[in-house]
């Protein structure tokens, strides 16, 4: 892409007062750094994604609440991750991790695994076990 058509459509995902550097070439061809204050095609695809993590959230809320899910997998969700990337924050490899998301399993686990997972989460241990008030949560 062309220094010159770098978006600049100051979209509502992007704080306006910052801006977002992007690689395109200049007039002489070489790579250059442009700052761009955001694309509309990214920001819808980024709402999409959030909206997602939303609906799955409240998805796992449910099954916490049914028994069938540890905390954690809300948590997980909640706070924007999925297996791969909460996996990768905590150091725990995705099926250690989808083992501990059964509450049988997490109820068992020790003290420092679950202060790895709350870590990576920025949660404290107390709200790694703890489900918010169904109000504050979105779906």
């Amino acid at each position: 892409m062309e220094s010159r058509f770098v978006p600049q459509d100051k979209v509502a995902t992007h704080n306006n007062s910052t801006r977002k550097a992007i690689y395109a070439t200049g007039q002489s061809g070489v790579y250059e750094i442009v700052p761009s204050s955001g694309w509309e095609v990214e920001a819808e695809a980024t709402l999409q994604a959030v909206d997602e993590l939303a609906r799955l959230a409240a998805s796992a809320y449910a099954k916490v609440i049914a028994g069938t899910a540890a905390p954690l997998y809300f948590h997980m969700y909640n706070c924007r991750m999925d297996f791969a990337v909460l996996a990768q924050a905590s150091g725990i490899s995705r099926w250690r991790l989808k083992r501990h998301l059964r509450p049988d399993v997490f109820a068992k686990l020790s003290t420092k695994i679950v202060a790895r997972y709350a870590e990576a989460l920025g949660l404290t241990v107390t709200e790694l076990y703890q489900l918010p008030k169904k109000e504050q949560v979105s779906a």
